[in-house]
């Protein structure tokens, strides 16, 4: 009895933490090819230049979101495992939202997927020629991974 009653607090416990203290979590793809320039994709539902990326649906690891997000948004598929880089509090778009950036230097592109609902194009770009847009999470990600600058824990 004593046992079932620890159990039942325990998942109280969790389910008052899960509501109390939950969190997002989205994955981003630095694919970058062999002169380093970045993949950039252009959303219909946000405005700028961003990475593909995604969050993490329930049921799924980060890496597999990240996997799903590449190929659905541009057609990229991972050749080798990507490298986890940083995860980087997002708090400005919801105050427990966080992401994951991975470094894709290993991949292929099958196809470059038509403009969409989703996604209205894509481009691969040098460090010094961002789109005008370019948000500007993506130019300090590029210099830290890029030119050896200290993170910052902020997106």
């Amino acid at each position: 009895m004593r046992r079932l009653v620890r159990k039942g607090v325990n998942k109280s416990f969790q389910f008052y933490w899960r509501q109390t203290r939950a969190l997002t979590l989205g994955a981003q793809g630095m694919v970058l090819d062999a002169e380093n320039r970045v993949l950039l994709v252009e959303h219909t539902y946000r405005p700028g230049w961003h990475m593909p990326g995604g969050g993490v649906e329930k049921g799924e690891t980060i890496e597999y979101a990240l996997t799903r997000e590449l190929a659905e948004e541009a057609g990229i598929e991972l050749t080798a495992p990507p490298q986890l880089f940083g995860i980087y509090a997002n708090f400005r778009a919801f105050p427990s939202d966080h992401i994951a950036l991975f470094i894709v230097r290993d991949w292929h592109q099958s196809h470059v997927p038509t403009p969409n609902r989703e996604i209205k194009g894509q481009c691969f770009v040098s460090r010094n020629a961002l789109p005008v847009g370019t948000v500007p999470a993506v130019a300090r990600r590029l210099d830290e991974v890029l030119s050896n600058q200290p993170r910052v824990q902020d997106w």
